[in-house]
């Protein structure tokens, strides 16, 4: 059973094709100079749904008995700990739209 609004937020690093300017300097300099914002999201977030979908794998087998049942927490850990780190990221990224809506023009 596929979660299918956190698998339609896998195509993000597909979409979106955002290219940093070739002449920034400073942040472009670190270990990902070559990575665009784009692709760093669109990385996180797959990392997110693997996270997700491997949990959800485990839980499946931890109820067919095929898992050890401390693997099974320790997935189900991993899921809750990145869903809660994606719901404070997605509350972060509503709370910067709202104050710069309110800004005056």
């Amino acid at each position: 059973m596929a979660i299918e609004g956190v698998s339609a937020l896998g195509a993000v690093g597909t979409e979106l094709e955002l290219r940093a300017p070739s002449g920034t300097a400073g942040a472009a300099s670190t270990a990902t100079a070559d990575a665009s914002f784009a692709q760093t999201l669109g990385a996180v977030v797959n990392g997110a749904i693997g996270s997700m979908q491997a949990g959800e794998a485990a839980a499946i087998q931890g109820l067919q008995g095929t898992m050890q049942p401390f693997k099974v927490v320790e997935a189900i850990m991993d899921a809750q700990r990145t869903l809660q780190q994606t719901l404070a990221i997605r509350d972060k990224a509503v709370s910067a739209y709202q104050e710069i809506s309110r800004m005056a023009i």
